[in-house]
């Protein structure tokens, strides 16, 4: 199916009755509380409150820009608050463009955690200034993923995959030897559909940030849709893409943000703030690979064009 923005790929072993139908409502459910693409949801609601009213959410939404607000303070690169500035650029739709450098400085006053109020009792959000936009896009999906898990298992699944756009989700034990799943980690370069390398895990979740999955060309000039909330521009880095993996796929989407923004040795010093064991995928734009130490004896190349550079 086609729903938050991308190809979503739902695989269950023996599933019962209408449960992927029940589980398309739920993701429908989920976009129609979290988009940012249409006029009407619950996040909109408080976009458009910005400077004037807290608004009350969903207990999920909450937990949601709760989570996002947190990561967003160790202004490490990933920022809930980053909306003006992916409205502006728009990458990925058809009114794409190169905003002026005018226009991003504009934006950039508007781009502060640090002005977003909570309320745990009313599970309400206030942006404090006007013209503050969240967006949830670099956590929401993992999210998601993690929801249809849960309503998966209650409702008998042992095993399946979870595929919301390259935001996968296993669950349950794999087919191969200990229950493991064999993963194919996709070349991160525009051209390509191949996988470079394999990864044999448990159950867990991977979920990628790389320059390549959405992007603007004008000219000879090239724009990846990662914007840096500190600067208003997409990040000069020299990765293509950082794989997070850990076993919720709502902390896999927040590290492989972190992990993209830090490169393979910065992200570490935000460790500490991780709710689980964290391991990473980097790989460089000359096709040089860094792994973490403890996947390492688990995840094979099968593109001589790649080499491990690095255990990290």
């Amino acid at each position: 199916m086609f729903a938050l923005g991308t190809h979503i790929t739902l695989q269950i072993k023996n599933p019962a009755n209408n449960l992927f139908q029940k589980t398309v409502d739920l993701i429908n459910h989920y976009e129609d509380l979290m988009t940012v693409s249409r006029l009407h949801s619950e996040i909109m609601t408080v976009n458009q409150n910005a400077g004037v009213k807290p608004i009350s959410i969903s207990k999920d939404d909450y937990f949601l820009v709760k989570r996002a607000v947190e990561v967003s303070k160790f202004n490490a690169g990933f920022d809930v608050a980053i909306g003006p500035l992916t409205r502006l650029w728009h990458i990925g739709f058809d009114d794409a463009k190169v905003p002026t450098r005018a226009e991003i400085s504009a934006k950039l006053s508007k781009i502060d955690p640090a002005q977003i109020a909570l309320n745990d009792g009313d599970h309400s959000v206030f942006l404090k200034q006007p013209g503050m936009e969240l967006d949830l896009g670099g956590i929401g999906k993992g999210f998601i993923a993690d929801e249809i898990k849960q309503f998966w298992l209650q409702n008998g699944v042992k095993q399946g995959i979870i595929n919301l756009g390259g935001n996968v989700l296993l669950v349950g034990g794999g087919s191969h030897e200990n229950q493991t799943w064999t993963v194919g980690i996709r070349e991160p370069f525009e051209s390509s559909d191949d996988y470079f390398g394999i990864l044999a895990t448990k159950e867990t979740s991977l979920v990628t940030s790389g320059i390549y999955e959405r992007f603007l060309r004008k000219g000879n000039k090239f724009y990846h849709h990662i914007i840096d909330p500190r600067n208003g521009y997409p990040l000069k880095t020299n990765l293509a893409s950082a794989t997070g993996i850990t076993p919720k796929s709502t902390e896999a989407e927040v590290w492989s943000s972190l992990g993209f923004f830090n490169g393979p040795y910065g992200f570490q010093k935000y460790l500490s703030h991780a709710k689980s064991a964290v391991s990473f995928i980097f790989v460089t734009q000359d096709h040089q690979v860094y792994i973490s130490k403890e996947i390492a004896n688990n995840f094979k190349i099968v593109d001589p064009a790649y080499k491990i550079e690095a255990l990290i």
